[in-house]
This record gives C-alpha cells, sequence and structure tokens, in this order.
C-alpha cells in the first residue's frame, strides 16, 4: 500500500477531477428544471434539425437504429467484461481489470440514480423515429458509452505499443460522439442531455482511474 500522504493527494486528484466535470452536469441539470429559454430552445430547435434530416434519409435513420441496438449498455458493459476478463486471465493485470470492471458497474449504475434525481421528460417527435423508455437526461447511452471507453483505454494502456496508444482512445473517443450524435439524430434525447452523459461519464471513469492509481501499491502501468 502506498504511505497515506500519496494516498491522500491521489483521492485529492480524483475529487478534483470529479468536480470539474461534474460541475457542468449539475448546471445543465439546473437549467434544464428550471426549464431556461435559452436551454430549452436550443434544444428542441436541434431536435428538430435533426429528426427531419434523418427522416429525409432512411439510409441514416436505418444505421442509426442499427447502432442504438449495438451501443444499449447490456451489450456495451458485456464487452467491457469480457475485455476485463481477457487482461485478467492473459496477461495477470488482475486488480487493474476488476478496478475497471467495478468502474463500468458503478457508473451505469449512478447515471440511472442521475435520471431518477432529474426526471426530464423526452423530447415529443411528430412521427417518433424510436422509442426509449425512462427520463432523459443524462443520457444513459452516452454516459455508459464515454465511461467504458475511457475505462477500457485506461485498462489497456500499459499494453499498448505506441500506434496502439494513438488508435485506441481515437476509436474510444469516435465510439462516444457518434452515440451522442444517434441519440440526437433519433430524438430520443435532446443536446444538452448527451452532453451532460459524457461529461459524467468521463468524470467517473476519470476519477475512479486516479483514485485507483493512487492507492495501488504498485504504479498501474507495471502492475502485473
Amino acid at each position: 500500500m502506498r504511505p497515506l500522504p500519496l494516498r491522500r493527494r491521489a483521492l485529492l486528484r480524483a475529487a478534483a477531477f470529479g468536480f470539474a466535470f461534474t460541475v457542468p452536469v449539475a448546471v445543465l441539470a439546473y437549467l434544464v428544471r428550471a426549464e431556461v429559454d435559452s436551454v430549452i430552445t436550443f434544444d428542441q430547435r436541434s431536435i428538430q434539425a435533426a429528426t427531419e434530416y434523418t427522416r429525409d434519409h432512411p439510409g441514416v435513420h436505418q444505421a442509426l437504429l442499427v447502432w442504438q441496438e449495438l451501443f444499449q449498455a447490456r451489450w456495451v458493459n458485456l464487452a467491457a467484461t469480457l475485455v476485463c476478463v481477457w487482461v485478467w486471465r492473459r496477461h495477470g493485470l488482475t486488480t487493474r481489470a476488476l478496478w475497471a470492471f467495478l468502474t463500468i458497474m458503478a457508473a451505469w449504475a449512478l447515471q440511472l440514480g442521475a435520471k431518477g434525481l432529474v426526471q426530464r421528460a423526452r423530447p415529443v417527435v411528430d412521427d417518433a423515429l424510436a422509442h426509449a423508455p425512462g427520463s432523459s437526461f443524462p443520457s444513459g447511452h452516452a454516459t455508459n458509452t464515454a465511461a467504458v471507453a475511457l475505462t477500457l483505454t485506461l485498462l489497456l494502456w500499459p499494453l499498448l505499443g505506441p500506434r496502439g496508444r494513438v488508435v485506441v482512445p481515437l476509436v474510444a473517443a469516435t465510439c462516444t460522439i457518434l452515440t451522442a450524435v444517434d441519440r440526437v439524430m433519433l430524438g430520443v434525447h435532446y443536446p444538452s442531455d448527451v452532453v451532460a452523459g459524457i461529461a459524467l461519464g468521463t468524470a467517473l471513469a476519470g476519477a475512479s482511474y486516479l483514485g485507483y492509481s493512487g492507492w495501488s501499491a504498485t504504479a498501474p502501468d507495471q502492475e502485473k
């Protein structure tokens, strides 16, 4: 176990990182709950423009529906769990794999709690392009994808070569952004929902890693 001062500094860094990314989420949640005109107007106009485009392009609509299904939390988290098991069994990074798995599960649970607190109704779209249950803020797809993307990037980091350290973050960021765009284009989330989701997922995964890396007895990139 690392010395107490080092662990305290790690926890402070984790708290600072989480605070920096959750403040925008809290601000957006307040603006949404208060129904601030500028935010509501921007969200509604964006949804109208996005869904009109999707409706006019059937191929885009079909691709968005496929992406929506592939990036359901159950499939994303199952795939992430298999990666965690592979890292544990193949490379012996036991605590690192366990950290990643627990972080992903915690992020999934916490976004459900956030939805329950804000309880924003989903967009109302004439001739709906897709249907989704539950509350709208934050986007569960965006939160979960962002958390998984960052967590898996950090999990795999010590196993990657120079090219992998470019490709993996790029793929992770692309998947996160496309998932956010998918939710708006299908009219099941407002832009503010997906922005909050990405920020929340990043906050949870990043803060978790900073806390883990400072608490671990060995440097995380050297753990076996």
